[in-house]
């Protein structure tokens, strides 16, 4: 039976899946439980990898993810990016598959089909994003966790795998304000497919190349003018692998 879930809502399993990614879960949890529109930073590699791309390109990857493919894992936007919850390993893979289909356009004369893909990072083993606060609030304006009591995950390494060139504006989903601030509403992060269970399915590298090349396509096709009510899409869960 096909059932609609409202990609905001973060069950108590996918905060318990979130946490341990981190060194010390429960410590993640406590403050989740006292705070929970506090975002905090979580190390990539182990639970999860991340790719962030563009807001626009990510939410026709997002799209194409749910319409034509298998459906999504977690997804959130953050400063601007979308940042996609992919299975670990990704970050690494999925520049070199990237890289190769250039290559292949070139060499055979075409239009390489990533050609319209904009630069993607990829965050794996070393790096660490900002993961979005359970609850809705936190889509408007939201207080930055407390160093005293969420110790801050290791920072982002120089090895970090674009899956393009990075931007000089790029933004670093590790980057957070200093405790005790408030992240205003323009930069807060949100969920857009919010996990809700201890083992999401996570789109690996081939998933994530397909939805690249097929949302570059469909790019010149989309109308400038946006839908009006884009936020509010349901994703129908039943239909993810």
């Amino acid at each position: 039976m096909s059932s609609a879930w409202n990609a905001s809502d973060v069950t108590p399993d996918g905060a318990a899946w979130l946490a341990s990614a981190g060194t010390y879960p429960r410590s993640t949890l406590a403050l989740w439980e006292e705070r929970p529109d506090a975002p905090v930073v979580l190390p990539c590699g182990s639970v999860f990898d991340v790719v962030s791309a563009p807001a626009m390109f990510g939410r026709r990857m997002l799209d194409r993810l749910w319409d034509d493919g298998p459906g999504s894992g977690p997804v959130a936007q953050f400063r601007g990016r979308m940042l996609l919850f992919a299975a670990p390993g990704t970050a690494h893979r999925l520049p070199a598959l990237l890289e190769w289909e250039e290559w292949g356009g070139r060499d055979s004369r075409e239009a390489s089909r990533t050609d319209a893909v904009p630069p993607l990072l990829c965050h794996g083993t070393g790096d660490a994003v900002t993961v979005p606060a359970p609850s809705k609030s936190a889509s408007l304006s939201v207080p930055a966790p407390s160093e005293s009591v969420f110790p801050a995950a290791p920072a982002p390494s120089e090895s970090s795998s674009p899956a393009a060139p990075t931007r000089s504006d790029s933004i670093s989903p590790a980057t957070s304000p200093p405790a005790g601030d408030t992240v205003p509403a323009r930069s807060a992060s949100r969920w857009l497919v919010a996990p809700d269970t201890r083992q999401p399915w996570l789109p690996g590298p081939e998933v994530l190349l397909w939805a690249a090349v097929r949302a570059a396509r469909s790019a010149v096709r989309i109308s400038i003018f946006p839908p009006a009510d884009q936020d509010a899409k349901v994703y129908d869960v039943s239909r993810r692998r």
